[in-house]
């Protein structure tokens, strides 16, 4: 087995018993799932976009999961690399198990993208679908639908990943994110949070993930250096106490795609 769905599987088992009903300010905590759907840099990624504009978004609004955030990378990745990524809300590891399986079940809409559900095995849609699995954290425990005004085709959506050492770093720089304040410091100055999750099944772990929006690329850069040079969170990463919890960061920049419901 690979080591990414050995991860999702133990992941799985550890949390069945896990309490799924915890609600922070009235809302339920909800687990997100990303599926990043890779490309080779030679290969379309033409019927990917059709299964999930024509029968991945409306067979989840049909079943009353919704908002769904469908982005492209404004950039390929060095190798030459084209991504889909696509966020769905859950409201347990239950339901995404149970809507995941059904889909695939439901040959009706399949069939409405047969160039993606009937594709031959040497002309496959796409190269491998990376799973990541997130608990949104107690601060914002659902998604929230970006309040932009520009036009989409100039909306910037930035999805960072932050890894940590060890376990006990990671629930710290979550600790930091809620308790320290740090989402706090992101809604006075005025960032478009998307999510703030934690992944508890995925291939860089430990790390969380968090995404938001802007307006434009001149937007996003004015943002952030407003955050850097913000005197709140120069005290807060200067404690001792959230000292070392990344080791390694990642950003890609994503851009929504016209059926994206964020």
């Amino acid at each position: 087995m690979k080591p990414c769905f050995l991860l999702l599987l133990s992941a799985l088992f550890a949390l069945h018993g896990f309490a799924q009903h915890s609600t922070i300010q009235g809302h339920e905590r909800l687990y997100d799932v990303i599926r990043a759907y890779h490309f080779t840099a030679t290969q379309s990624m033409q019927a990917t976009e059709d299964f999930l504009q024509r029968v991945y978004v409306p067979y989840m609004h049909a079943h009353g999961i919704r908002p769904i955030g469908v982005f492209s990378m404004i950039r390929p990745a060095d190798t030459g690399e084209q991504r889909l990524y696509v966020l769905t809300p859950y409201r347990s590891l239950e339901q995404w198990e149970r809507m995941e399986q059904a889909l695939m079940r439901d040959t009706a809409w399949l069939n409405k993208a047969p160039d993606y559900s009937r594709a031959p095995a040497s002309r496959p849609p796409y190269a491998r679908i990376e799973t990541i699995v997130l608990r949104a954290f107690p601060d914002m425990p659902v998604i929230h639908k970006p309040r932009l005004q520009a036009p989409l085709a100039q909306r910037v959506y930035e999805l960072r990943s932050y890894e940590s050492p060890d376990e006990a770093y990671g629930l710290n720089k979550i600790q930091m994110f809620n308790a320290g304040g740090e989402i706090q410091i992101f809604d006075r100055l005025g960032f478009e949070a998307v999510f703030y999750a934690q992944v508890l099944s995925g291939c860089h772990m430990p790390n969380l993930m968090y995404m938001t929006a802007f307006d434009d690329m001149d937007a996003r850069n004015a943002h952030w250096k407003a955050f850097s040079s913000d005197s709140v969170w120069r005290h807060l990463s200067a404690l001792p106490e959230y000292q070392q919890n990344v080791s390694h960061a990642d950003i890609v920049f994503l851009h929504p795609l016209p059926f994206s419901d964020l």
